[in-house]
């Protein structure tokens, strides 16, 4: 249940449409609801403005399932991060209104309609082999009200693909750079920009580049000032984090704000 929805059920108590049995009924499993396998938190929409994200990884089909039936129940959308490649046709089966994307190993079941969302989020990638990250980002934001523009390969090895996309980032209130390799790509984004930049270290390249931590470390270690880093590979984290810069920027001005 988020806050429109909450406002809906006092609204119908207090006019006499709703009976406080039923409302009763409506609220019994708040804040939490135990699964027995799991507790599904059914009050973090209201205190974050987004229901709680199932990670994926390590559970089966049936548990995932569960809960997304769950938080669906509830009136709010699910959104499953990490799911293993096999397990995605069963949840499909199971779910069919899920939306199931196999690059980047989500699933979404939707509340209701897409609303628009707000313009001023730009995820980028370095390279083509960072997208699965990056649809992660995309996604996650969207799902929070975002409007999300995407911009792809664009790595420091050729820099007038990217001085060519100037627009974009002029544009953009919060910036999601995914980069793998050196991971260099977001010191070069953040000295071209004066809005928050947020770096994604991705485990993509050869032996030294250890699994991500070469790119990790280098965007640890940026000069470039307005650069927060997440965790390899956690595209969901830097899409929340975007969209949370987003919210804030577009409330106090009300609109996006043309950036330089």
């Amino acid at each position: 249940m988020d806050s429109s929805a909450l406002r809906k059920l006092l609204d119908g108590v207090r006019s006499g449409k709703i009976s406080i049995d039923a409302a009763e009924e409506l609220l019994k499993d708040l804040p939490f609801a135990d699964l027995g396998f799991a507790t599904v938190d059914l009050h973090r929409s209201l205190r974050r403005g987004f229901p709680e994200t199932v990670y994926g990884e390590g559970k089966t089909v049936r548990q995932i399932v569960a809960i997304v039936r769950r938080i669906h129940d509830a009136g709010q959308t699910a959104l499953v991060t990490r799911v293993d490649p096999r397990a995605l046709t069963a949840i499909k089966r199971a779910l069919p209104r899920a939306e199931v994307n196999p690059s980047s190993r989500t699933v979404v079941m939707r509340a209701g309609r897409a609303e628009p969302g707000r313009s001023g989020v730009l995820v980028m990638t370095a390279g083509t082999t960072d997208l699965p990250v990056a649809d992660e980002a995309a996604i996650t934001a969207e799902l929070m009200g975002e409007a999300v523009v995407r911009v792809n390969d664009v790595g420091i090895s050729g820099l007038h693909r990217l001085l060519a996309r100037r627009k974009e980032m002029s544009e953009a209130n919060v910036i999601v750079v995914v980069a793998g390799m050196e991971g260099a790509l977001p010191s070069v984004v953040a000295g071209l920009v004066s809005c928050p930049v947020i770096a994604v270290p991705t485990s993509i390249g050869y032996g030294t580049g250890a699994g991500g931590y070469a790119a990790l470390l280098s965007m640890l270690n940026t000069c470039a000032s307005g650069v927060a880093v997440v965790n390899i590979d956690n595209g969901h984290g830097a899409g929340c984090l975007a969209a949370l810069i987003n919210r804030r920027c577009v409330s106090a001005t009300g609109t996006s704000r043309k950036r330089t």
